[in-house]
C-alpha cells in the first residue's frame, strides 16, 4: 500500500473566505481531494493567530524541559506544536496575500516558531546548515499589483530564504497578481493561478 503524501496547508489571510489568496487555497484543495494518495492538513494562522515573539517565550526555549516552570512550558508548547506539525508533513503549502510588500504578520509569527537554531537548522563554521530533509513547498501568492521581477517583490526572496534556512530547497511559486486592476485582468490571472495549481497537484504531487 502507497504511504500517502502529507500536506500541510497554511493560509493567512485577514479576509478569511473573501481573500484573494484563500480563494487559491480552496482551488488546491479542490485539486486534492480528486486525489486519494494524498492527507491534507489546514490551519488558519489568522483565525488560529500565534502571538508576536517576545522575550519571555524566547527564553522558554532556553531551558531544559525537565527544569521549566508551568509558565514555560506553555510558552515551549507553542513552537513545540509548530514543529511537530512540520516534521510529519511532506509538502508545505503557504496562502500568502501580500501586504505592504511583505508577508502577513501571522506568518511571520509562525515562522517565528519554527525557525529555530538546533530544531530546523545548524550553525556551522560554513554557515548556518539547514535540518529539515526531504521536504519542499509552494507558495500561493496573491497580489492586488505586479510585482514578480521587480525590485518591489521582497515577498519571493524572503519566503525563499526563510525556507532554505531550514533546508527546504525545493520552492515552486504560484502567482495571481494585478487582482486590483480591473475584473478582466483579475479574472484572467487567477484563472492562470488555477491552471499552474492544477498543474502542480497533476505533475508534483
Amino acid at each position: 500500500m502507497t504511504t500517502p503524501t502529507k500536506i500541510l496547508l497554511l493560509t493567512s489571510s485577514i479576509l478569511g473566505d473573501g481573500g484573494q489568496s484563500r480563494g487559491l487555497a480552496e482551488h488546491f484543495k479542490h485539486q486534492v481531494a480528486e486525489r486519494g494518495d494524498v492527507q491534507i492538513t489546514e490551519r488558519d494562522l489568522v483565525a488560529d493567530a500565534l502571538p508576536h515573539l517576545d522575550s519571555a517565550e524566547f527564553a522558554s526555549w532556553m531551558v531544559a524541559e525537565e527544569e521549566r516552570s508551568a509558565e514555560q512550558r506553555e510558552l515551549a508548547a507553542r513552537s513545540e506544536a509548530a514543529l511537530a506539525e512540520l516534521f510529519a508533513h511532506d509538502v508545505l503549502v503557504l496562502a500568502v496575500p501580500l501586504y505592504n510588500l511583505g508577508i502577513p504578520s501571522q506568518l511571520k509569527a509562525w515562522f517565528d516558531r519554527v525557525l529555530r537554531a538546533g530544531q530546523t537548522f545548524r550553525y556551522t563554521e560554513n554557515g548556518p546548515q539547514g535540518l529539515v530533509e526531504s521536504k519542499r513547498a509552494v507558495i500561493l501568492a496573491a497580489r492586488g499589483g505586479q510585482y514578480v521581477g521587480t525590485a518591489l517583490d521582497s515577498q519571493t526572496p524572503h519566503l525563499r530564504h526563510m525556507l532554505g534556512l531550514m533546508g527546504i530547497e525545493e520552492v515552486d511559486f504560484v502567482y495571481a497578481e494585478g487582482l486590483a486592476m480591473g475584473d478582466r485582468h483579475r479574472e484572467a490571472s487567477i484563472g492562470e493561478a488555477r491552471q499552474a495549481i492544477g498543474h502542480y497537484v497533476s505533475s508534483r504531487l
